[in-house]
């Protein structure tokens, strides 16, 4: 729902470590020196003993100690400059989002009448191509009427920016993939700074990196913490998985970049684990190979293609290594292998356990199902399997998983489903596609197949599957009748749609631009 966020350069890695041991380890010398500077505490007074000469202990001139303020105090600056340097290199990259939509008031009384009320949200994004395109998080543009980015200012020092002064442009939503969480918009603007996503090397434990967003609105804040995990999976029903770090991280910064020492992005930031909503340590991100490939495909195609092999799987447990005499205790087992499918054509059995794919180590059923979902098309799937004491490599051609709905966007002419001031590409409501579609409440209509990825629009509020069934009061039984119906309607004008979903009908309206 909107408003409901909870989910939400300077200087080589090795020389800001080196930075880092160098002030911390001359700060312990100064610490040393000063404690060895103290005057040793005398013994206890004793009595000399009888018939002896007390012995004097000849004088010693003490050594001068060195100062190290000076050496800790450049170290100190260095490590300074390199962090100011870092966050003005990647800060032009972030932006703001300003999100408008309706939705329900939160009501304590639930026999009052809900109220509708227009909600306002902020979120953050990163730009990924000079040309406009930024990457967000899909439950930040969620239900949104509107979408606006705040472009930082080039010289921004972090202090307050006059209203007037702010660049806000709006923004198209090109696609939406809910699974991962990730959203794309596209402004119009080009010479954009960018950051680069980092697929390669994958984050460390331990390493050091930012957050930059906009926490509780407030822009282009930046945060340091470490990589506390990698590879932290939020849902066991899910693959994906998550960077887990303890930069401080708070709603706003959700779509944001987590960034290393050089400016890269590891990770887009999603959501955080908290008792009272804010920060406490526990932030994940998405890492940037996910982020990288959900956003050429949105920008490619508008939506997410999948690969499958033709097999199911399953994790192996205690149980069932010892009633299936197993090899080993863990890891992920063939449950099944399709007739005719690829795997079946490449050799892959049932009782196979699955040791690695395409070369990534494979002990959760989560890791098999991301390596799937990050294979190439073009490519075959190289996996290794265990059976029984054997361990084999086998080749299998991946094939595509497709949605219907897929198939009809990447078939659509554009020529004639384009309808240009909806921003939309659109189908008559044919019978096989009533077929697919299965129990309608109405069963005419048009059909929409997906967003026109390179149109500024105004924010209809249509989704990919949507049937329109009306515009205003004039009823809409094909795409001759709604491209009519949009091309009478005046600038500005009011604009009712009535359209089914899955959950039944619903209206949607807005102004004509």
């Amino acid at each position: 729902m909107l408003g409901q966020y909870y989910f939400f350069a300077g200087v080589s890695r090795r020389r800001l470590h080196s930075l880092i041991r160098q002030a911390a380890a001359i700060s312990l010398l100064s610490t040393t020196s000063l404690l060895s500077q103290q005057p040793p505490q005398k013994p206890a007074t004793q009595a000399p003993a009888a018939n002896t000469t007390e012995e004097k202990p000849a004088p010693q001139n003490p050594l001068p100690k060195p100062d190290e303020s000076a050496a800790a105090t450049a170290a100190l600056v260095q490590l300074n400059n390199a962090l100011e340097g870092l966050a003005a290199k990647v800060s032009p990259a972030v932006v703001q989002i300003l999100v408008t939509g309706y939705a329900p008031l939160h009501q304590e009384n639930r026999t009052q009448t809900a109220l509708i009320v227009r909600q306002q949200a902020v979120g953050s994004g990163v730009i990924v191509d000079p040309s406009g395109y930024i990457v967000t998080n899909a439950h930040v543009v969620e239900g949104a009427q509107s979408i606006r980015v705040a472009l930082p200012l080039s010289n921004d020092t972090g202090r307050a920016v006059p209203v007037g002064k702010r660049r806000i442009l709006q923004a198209k939503l090109i696609g939406v993939h809910k699974d991962t969480d990730l959203a794309l918009l596209k402004i119009d603007e080009n010479d954009l700074p960018t950051l680069p996503l980092l697929t390669q090397p994958r984050p460390r434990v331990g390493q050091l990196v930012f957050a930059i967003g906009s926490p509780e609105g407030l822009q282009n804040s930046v945060t340091m913490g470490v990589v506390s995990a990698v590879s932290r999976q939020a849902d066991p029903t899910k693959p994906l998985t998550y960077i887990q770090t303890d930069a401080p991280i708070n709603p706003g910064n959700s779509g944001g970049p987590l960034v290393d020492m050089n400016g890269a992005v590891v990770g887009i930031n999603t959501f955080i684990l908290s008792e009272g909503g804010g920060s406490e340590g526990l932030g994940f991100a998405i890492p940037a190979r996910i982020v990288d490939f959900v956003y050429h495909s949105l920008r490619k195609y508008g939506h997410v293609h999948r690969v499958e092999i033709g097999a199911e799987a399953q994790e192996v447990t205690p149980t069932m290594a010892e009633g299936l005499h197993l090899a080993q205790r863990w890891g992920v087992i063939i449950a099944d292998v399709k007739p005719d499918g690829p795997a079946a054509t490449a050799g892959l059995k049932v009782r196979d356990i699955v040791l690695s794919a395409d070369d990534r180590l494979i002990d959760t059923l989560p890791a098999l199902s991301s390596a799937l979902y990050l294979h190439r098309l073009d490519q075959v799937l190289k996996l290794e399997v265990l059976r029984g004491e054997e361990r084999k490599t086998l080749y299998v051609p991946a094939i595509e998983e497709r949605d219907p709905m897929d198939q009809l966007f990447d078939a659509a002419d554009p020529e004639k489903s384009l309808i240009s001031r909806l921003g939309i590409l659109a189908t008559d409501l044919t019978p096989d596609l009533r077929k697919q579609l299965g129990s309608l409440r109405i069963s005419s209509g048009v059909i929409v197949l997906g967003r026109a990825a390179d149109l500024i629009t105004p924010e209809t509020g249509l989704q990919t599957g949507d049937i329109i069934h009306s515009l205003n009061t004039t009823p809409v039984t094909t795409m001759e009748e709604l491209r009519s119906s949009v091309q009478s309607l005046k600038t500005g004008a009011a604009v009712v749609l009535q359209v089914e979903r899955s959950d039944g009908l619903t209206y949607l309206s807005f102004e004509m631009d």
